[in-house]
């Protein structure tokens, strides 16, 4: 719609300086910044709240896609190159910049990743201060968004509302889904209809790190079953360890490949990139928390 491309191209004369900032809040709402939380409240804090969070997370970037891959509505700076420009890709390559890499537009996904996350965090903590957080950053992200040019505003509207359903439909099933291997079973299942018709990354990039993390649950409830500690060097330690074999695994994991086979869009890429997550989220929140000992060993006179 006009009104929308129109308001965008005011944002950004206006509003688009604050690029750092819009650079922050897309990081928040990206891979990296929800994948940093959840660790950080499931290493640090408490491990089942982290899980779930994990879970919660996932089902945002996996079934968003699937809607995203039916309206098939470009992105703002894709659809009008001449008057809105993609902020936050600056420096990225058109490869970088394409639909397979970074999806539609329609409903967007950081609108409704962060209060999906943020709002499961403050219920399952109880604090006031959290409530307020999530009110905040839901707003100041949607907002980014169309400023940032990767959305437009009705984008993220639809992405606060589905963020939301995705909170119900969690819900929903603690309510009436009392078999753990079965709510699970669920969530794996959900995907399935978007393998016959999603090609974009952000789908396949879900998936992997949902298996991952459903296998991860019940691998470390059997075989490791950390504990929380309250020691912040081993706080640090734990959440940093993770991105190291998160970003060592990842790049180990891609050697075996072509880059132009992983860069493209056909199927069987895209089920390696899920593969590949799988197995990255499996190792950090299953088989890496058995290392968690020897963190708490640091300070300790002998």
């Amino acid at each position: 719609m006009e009104w929308e491309v129109s308001l965008i191209e005011w944002l950004q004369a206006h509003i688009g300086s604050l690029g750092g900032y819009v650079d922050l809040l897309a990081f928040l709402g990206a891979e990296t910044g929800l994948l940093m939380l959840v660790l950080i409240v499931m290493f640090c804090w408490k491990k089942e709240v982290g899980q779930r969070l994990a879970l919660i997370t996932t089902a945002v970037n996996l079934w968003l896609p699937m809607i995203k891959a039916v309206v098939l509505r470009l992105r703002p700076y894709m659809e009008y190159p001449d008057r809105v420009e993609a902020l936050t890709l600056r420096g990225k390559s058109e490869a970088e910049k394409s639909v397979l890499e970074q999806g539609y537009s329609f409903p967007s996904m950081h609108s409704a990743s962060i209060p999906a996350l943020y709002f499961a965090l403050a219920k399952e903590a109880k604090k006031k201060w959290l409530w307020v957080v999530a009110i905040v950053l839901t707003l100041l992200v949607g907002i980014s968004r169309p400023i940032a040019g990767m959305h437009y505003p009705t984008d993220v509207l639809a992405g606060w509302v589905l963020g939301f359903v995705v909170l119900g439909i969690f819900l929903l099933l603690d309510r009436y889904v009392h078999n753990e291997w079965l709510y699970h079973a669920i969530l794996l299942a959900s995907a399935i209809p978007g393998l016959f018709y999603v090609r974009t990354t952000d789908f396949f990039t879900a998936l992997g790190c949902m298996a991952g993390a459903i296998a991860a649950i019940h691998f470390e409830r059997k075989y490791v079953n950390f504990q929380e500690t309250k020691k912040i060097p081993a706080m640090i330690l734990r959440v940093l360890g993770a991105f190291v074999i998160y970003f060592v695994v990842n790049t180990l994991l891609k050697l075996p490949f072509d880059k132009e086979f992983l860069a493209g869009a056909s199927l069987l890429a895209l089920l390696v990139r899920t593969g590949r997550y799988a197995v990255i989220m499996f190792l950090i929140t299953g088989v890496y928390p058995f290392v968690f000992p020897l963190y708490e060993k640091i300070g300790k006179k002998q």
